[in-house]
């Protein structure tokens, strides 16, 4: 069926929802559905997760190499050193927190940005050099952590933590959200966690902050266009509801039963399922590894739901590859590690900022606005107006 309007000679249909249509090129990475792979530039990103740190893979991102000892110790330094919050934004925390109360911090996160930007003075990447675009994504992306903890703070009431130049991302972002230094197993298990969600292709958030950043705005604007995507439960919403899952399903035996009845209801079962990989997800299997390394009966449940829920959409669903995706193990290594539920998904942020950066700064050096078109399906204009009632 064809477009109608000026765009007519040239529009092209595409699937429903953009999938599997590629709309520009990139160098920061790939997803590879049908092998169960994705990369950050050319590495793997799970071998990344297992064995650098977070700040080895934000430098990757932002500057296209892994560091050497010294480089990576100076980019710790330059990225900690920018974790403080300007007096004018910690000043308005407690009134963002108490707006948001319902919604939660990465409601609050939205606004919170813009604040930021509007006062480091932040300008359009259209009128700026890639040198102060770089400094203006490390500035932003360096405070994303202590905004999400101190609103989520203050939304139980208590006073935000400060953060400290001697811990790394992972750990500072825990110490400030619990307000004690936490245990080295639980900072790698979430370090780990982290990097494995900086980037992702395309997704729906991340291509949200390019499509602002294609406009030529500032790198404030297009984070807060992307945390609004990513605050949807078909995207960043779900690790808390995958977890959500296993307390409703509460004992093995019900385990059968209460996934064919959702199943058959045609109800989705979160934290299965995605829309990309046709295997299983890598960010799940090595998410899985350190739960069971962690192990305990909430790991022991969960490696048992995984187990009958795929043999049952495997009965139920033949043909189909179904398999758990990062949401579901993302969930209970949160949950060992002590973060609390509303947390899971700004926990997702605080990873997922460093790949929007990045993408934002990779999108600023193309001139060219992203606007697709639309297939009108209204009634068929011109139709006269009616007079205005007297």
């Amino acid at each position: 069926m064809p477009i109608n309007g000026s765009a007519a000679a040239t529009a092209v249909d595409v699937p429903r929802g953009l999938a599997g249509v590629v709309v520009t090129d990139t160098e920061l990475g790939d997803v590879r559905g049908r092998e169960g792979f994705y990369h950050y530039r050319q590495y793997s990103a799970v071998e990344l997760a297992e064995t650098r740190s977070f700040e080895d893979v934000w430098h990757l991102m932002l500057h296209g190499e892994l560091p050497d000892a010294e480089r990576s110790a100076a980019f710790a330094r330059e990225t900690a050193g920018q974790r403080g919050l300007p007096e004018d934004v910690r000043a308005a925390l407690p009134a963002i927190a108490r707006a948001g109360a319902v919604s939660g911090p990465l409601a609050g996160l939205r606004t919170a940005l813009s604040l930021f930007g509007a006062s480091r003075g932040f300008r359009p990447v259209y009128d700026i050099d890639p040198a102060r675009r770089r400094a203006d994504a490390v500035a932003a992306t360096a405070v994303v952590p202590t905004m999400l903890t101190a609103l989520h703070r203050l939304g139980e009431g208590l006073e935000p933590v400060e953060p400290r130049g001697d811990l790394s991302y992972a750990a500072n972002y825990l110490y400030m959200l619990t307000g004690s230094e936490p245990h080295p197993t639980h900072a790698r298990a979430i370090e780990q966690y982290l990097i494995s969600t900086i980037d992702h292709g395309f997704n729906a958030s991340t291509f949200t902050g390019r499509v602002i950043a294609s406009t030529g705005a500032d790198v404030a604007a297009s984070l807060v266009g992307a945390v609004g995507a990513l605050s949807g439960p078909l995207h960043g919403g779900a690790p808390s509801r995958a977890l959500d899952t296993l307390d409703a399903i509460g004992t093995p035996d019900r385990i059968d039963s209460w996934i064919r009845e959702r199943v058959l209801a045609g109800e989705r079962i979160m934290g299965f399922g995605h829309p990309v990989y046709r295997t299983e997800d890598p960010r799940s299997r090595m998410l899985r590894g350190i739960a069971e390394r962690f192990g305990g009966p909430l790991v022991e449940f969960a490696v048992q739901v995984e187990s009958q829920v795929e043999a049952i959409l495997a009965e139920l669903k033949p043909g189909r590859e179904l398999h758990t995706n990062v949401e579901f193990y993302a969930g209970v290594v949160m949950e060992l590690c002590g973060l609390p539920r509303t947390m899971f998904t700004p926990t997702f942020a605080a990873a997922r900022v460093v790949g929007w950066s990045a993408n934002i700064l990779e999108q600023s050096e193309d001139s060219k606005i992203i606007r697709p078109a639309a297939r009108y399906v209204g009634v068929e204009p011109p139709v006269a107006v009616p007079t205005a009632a007297a």
